[in-house]
């Protein structure tokens, strides 16, 4: 039975490798502009090559969005994205094949189009974890950024160039976007469309209450200083709130590893000592 399926999935493997090469051979006599490209090597470039061999999937509404919160950088068209998930698609299909030969029952007929729809979605879940990941860490890296540059500010100078110094001189995820925007700044963006970028690229909670009080005190002249600081005392709130309720969460973990191992290990050794006393005896 393992045979066979191992069997199965080589032929499945074999079958979607041919039809690739055969749609990649079809378009091989056209000349085309080379479009650049950050998914060009190792494995996801294969996957990407394959999934463009099958043909172009319009991507959906939000997905740049959702590639510049993840950090992505520009090069990486949606487009890419979505040849990428038709190349794990593909790819999952042939252990779905495999994994369907051993199930038992009817559970072939939902492991078969399961595979192919996991590899399909399986970026979309790593796209998901990259944006909760840096938007925890900028959320933790906002109220001392904000303190910066209220300081700076407080110092006379100008909010483009107290943008600067204070990226420049902090690490981190966000302080990375912040030496971005002060960037475009310099090059002459306008100051609402930088900032409009930064909070599309930053996932960071407060960040775009913190970048809306920043505009508004700008736009109709208001005290900077006093701003920031107020959007700084509120972001260093948010984040103690968020401290404590991933503390509540951790609480009834602790108590299940307590419960299931170290309770267990405990009795464990008191009945050890207890079978030896009485078989001593």
């Amino acid at each position: 039975m393992i045979a066979a399926a191992a069997l199965a999935g080589a032929a499945a493997a074999l079958a979607a490798a041919g039809v690739a090469e055969l749609l990649a051979g079809r378009s091989a006599g056209r000349v085309t502009r080379p479009r650049p490209s950050g998914l060009r090597t190792g494995a996801v470039g294969a996957l990407a090559r394959l999934g463009r061999a099958l043909g172009p999937l319009a991507p959906p509404r939000g997905l740049a969005d959702r590639l510049a919160a993840a950090g992505l950088p520009a090069r990486v068209a949606p487009g890419e994205v979505m040849a990428l998930k038709l190349g794990a698609g593909l790819l999952a299909t042939p252990a779905g094949v495999a994994i369907a030969a051993l199930a038992p029952g009817r559970l072939d007929a939902l492991v078969l189009p399961a595979a192919p729809l996991a590899g399909f979605l399986a970026p979309d879940a790593w796209l998901r974890a990259r944006t909760r990941a840096r938007g925890r860490a900028m959320a933790a890296e906002l109220p001392d950024l904000l303190d910066l540059l209220r300081i700076a500010v407080e110092a006379g100078l100008p909010l483009e160039r107290a943008l600067a110094e204070v990226a420049r001189r902090h690490p981190g995820p966000l302080a990375r976007e912040l030496r971005g925007t002060a960037r475009a700044l310099a090059l002459g963006v306008p100051r609402e469309a930088a900032l409009t970028a930064l909070v599309r690229r930053c996932p960071a909670d407060g960040l775009a209450g913190a970048v809306a009080a920043i505009e508004r005190a700008a736009r109709h002249g208001g005290p900077l200083a006093a701003t920031l600081a107020g959007q700084a005392a509120a972001a260093r709130a948010a984040r103690a709130r968020r401290v404590r309720e991933e503390a509540a969460r951790a609480a009834p973990k602790i108590q299940l590893v307590v419960a299931l191992l170290l309770v267990p290990a405990v009795l464990l050794l008191v009945a050890a000592a207890l079978a030896a006393a009485f078989l001593g005896a």
